[in-house]
């Protein structure tokens, strides 16, 4: 798809924002990371070379421990396996990923506290926390859960926020009149309260609590695609097409919707950014995520609570705070690149 000459103009101002081009770049390696991550933590071998003969364990069933000559019949322990192949030196290897472990994994040791400083010995790189589990591992797969909440979030919020603010915006009248008063309803309703309810009463999953969130969260836009489409409305292109018989969501979606993206992009990071940091928070309060979920929120209540173990509360802490840096300076770089009142085209 061929982007027209304003929206490429735009995109190379934002090139040259080097804060922002930079975080983008690194935010799209984090998020690429996240989409092969059994490929990086897991407590599964990515090649097992075992008798002349490869096994790829990471994407596929459970390997008995009997099919690579141990006596158990459940799923083998890739790094005992691992250093017993090394001992045993008769030609048999395992690649495992660079963190060995997963992110529900409890790594009890003989004579040791279950929450442990960092140790590059035995490659928990960010310690483990007070149940023995990989911190590492669990702010990683705890990035990708909030993530895929944060993008579900922003789809959903913007999906009823531009239908109905461009309905209010292009009817107008009673109608444009009646939702305001709705919406000015629906936004008194305390969210945090309905959250609390439902999770007293059932067990909130990811769908679940993306749902109350974003049905409580997507009123804001559509103040923003009202005005936008009362002024495009106006515009002479507007009634042009309503003279050649256009259709009104052709109107709406074709002509006057994407002469006011440029708001929609702008929100676009720190939407993102709000929705990782209501989860967080959600989970935080103990209202979020079931155990043993991983999530940055459940690090924090937990390094907050062991205080003899920092290492737990720093890295969730210092996890979090680089995530919003980077979608901050983006947000802002993409804010200034768009903005209409310093690069418009109206004279």
């Amino acid at each position: 798809m061929r982007l027209n000459p304003l929206t490429q103009k735009k995109l190379k101002r934002f090139y040259t924002l080097k804060r922002g081009y930079y975080s983008f770049l690194i935010f799209a390696i984090l998020l690429g990371f996240t989409v092969i991550g059994e490929l990086l933590v897991n407590n599964r071998a990515l090649i097992v070379s075992y008798n002349g003969k490869l096994y790829f364990p990471t994407y596929t069933a459970q390997k008995p421990g009997t099919l690579f000559g141990e006596t158990y019949s459940y799923e083998a322990n890739y790094r005992e396996l691992k250093e017993k192949f090394k001992t045993e030196d008769q030609g048999n290897w395992i690649l495992m990923p660079i963190v060995p472990y997963n992110p529900f994994e409890n790594d009890f040791r003989e004579n040791e506290k279950a929450a442990r400083p960092p140790s590059l010995a035995q490659q928990h790189f960010l310690g483990t926390d007070t149940t023995g589990r990989d911190i590492l591992a669990r702010l990683f797969y705890g990035f990708r859960t909030a993530m895929i909440f944060a993008l579900g979030f922003m789809a959903f919020v913007y999906f009823v926020g531009i239908t109905i603010g461009c309905a209010m915006g292009y009817f107008g009248g009673v109608f444009d009149l009646f939702v305001q008063r709705l919406i000015e309803i629906w936004s008194n309703i305390p969210f945090l309260f309905i959250v609390i309810i439902i999770a007293s009463i059932i067990r909130p999953n990811l769908g679940i609590l993306l749902f109350i969130t974003a049905i409580f969260s997507w009123t804001s836009i559509t103040y923003y695609m009202r005005t936008g489409t009362y002024r495009e409305k106006a515009r002479d292109y507007v009634a042009a097409a309503q003279l050649m018989g256009a259709s009104t969501p052709r109107i709406l979606f074709q002509h006057i919707l994407p002469n006011i993206l440029s708001t929609l992009v702008t929100f676009m990071p720190f939407t993102i950014a709000a929705a990782i940091t209501s989860l967080t928070a959600l989970d935080f309060l103990g209202f979020g995520l079931p155990a043993p979920s991983p999530s940055w929120g459940e690090l924090l209540r937990q390094g907050t609570g062991n205080l003899y173990a920092p290492w737990i509360v720093m890295s969730a802490f210092c996890a979090m705070v680089t995530i919003l840096v980077l979608i901050t300076f983006i947000g802002e770089a993409i804010r200034e690149a768009f903005d209409p009142k310093k690069f418009t085209t109206y004279q």
